[in-house]
């Protein structure tokens, strides 16, 4: 009796280290990743897409108010289509992982051995041993639910997606392609002559790519001043070729 007692002294004790061992510890990572992945879709697309049309306009020798009406025109376009996009393939992440969670729960119940020597196998990747994944599975194996969850994640790589995922990807899309889309065209608002709000445009939209870029390659992980360096330059590189289209094809 007092065996007993003391185990369950021990494996309280036990239990109340390991949490105040995960209060102390906090770990700094980053776990926006995914509305970040859509802010960064929306603004690189909208900055360089209207960006391009806009110059390729002026190089057609086309009027300011010319190249601002088909430029809000594209960009307004351009979010329906990208959040729409964002959208339909947030649905078929969750559809997909629909499909496969009735799919492996099924299996749990028809084949329950097969898919207990899987999560051996699964656990004998890392190195673990019979002796020590045995319990593991046993235990899981009265877990019906811990065993569904175990098996979509280590099994099939696949993570439960927000219900609300879908939605929330296509307005941060859209949005995000509206605020970088009206960068490029700021400048044909207030300059008429279509040659010079071009100048002025490309030194708005290089230093805004220039910004993006660095924020982007912070929040990734990546060499922010390398990030920078590399956004800038597809933007200029669609500008001047969307550009030099416009000018060679016109007549």
């Amino acid at each position: 009796m007092a065996g007993s007692e003391s185990n369950v002294g021990s494996c309280g004790a036990e239990e109340e280290r390991q949490r105040l061992l995960l209060n102390d510890h906090r770990e700094a990572h980053f776990t926006a990743g995914e509305i970040v992945r859509d802010i960064i879709i929306g603004v690189s697309d909208g900055l360089t897409v209207p960006f391009a049309l806009a110059a390729g306009l002026s190089g057609a020798n086309a009027p300011s108010s010319i190249v601002l009406t088909a430029g809000i025109a594209e960009v307004a376009a351009g979010a329906i289509s990208m959040g729409l996009g964002g959208y339909l393939a947030a649905k078929s992440e969750a559809d997909n992982y629909a499909r496969e969670l009735k799919r492996e729960e099924e299996e749990i119940i028809r084949v329950p051995d097969t898919e207990a020597a899987e999560v051996a196998e699964i656990l004998a990747q890392y190195g673990i041993e019979p002796h020590e994944y045995g319990p593991v599975v046993n235990a899981l194996r009265k877990r019906p639910q811990a065993w569904l969850d175990f098996m979509m994640k280590f099994e099939l790589g696949l993570e439960k997606p927000d219900p609300k995922r879908a939605l929330q990807s296509a307005f941060t899309i859209a949005i995000a392609y509206v605020l970088g889309g009206l960068v490029p065209l700021i400048p044909y608002m207030f300059i008429p002559v279509a040659r010079k709000a071009v100048v002025a445009s490309v030194i708005l939209t290089l230093m805004a790519l220039l910004i993006f870029g660095y924020a982007k390659g912070y929040f990734t992980g990546n060499k922010p001043f390398k990030s920078a360096l590399q956004t800038a330059l597809i933007g200029a590189i669609a500008s001047a070729a969307a550009f030099g289209m416009a000018k060679a094809v016109q007549f």
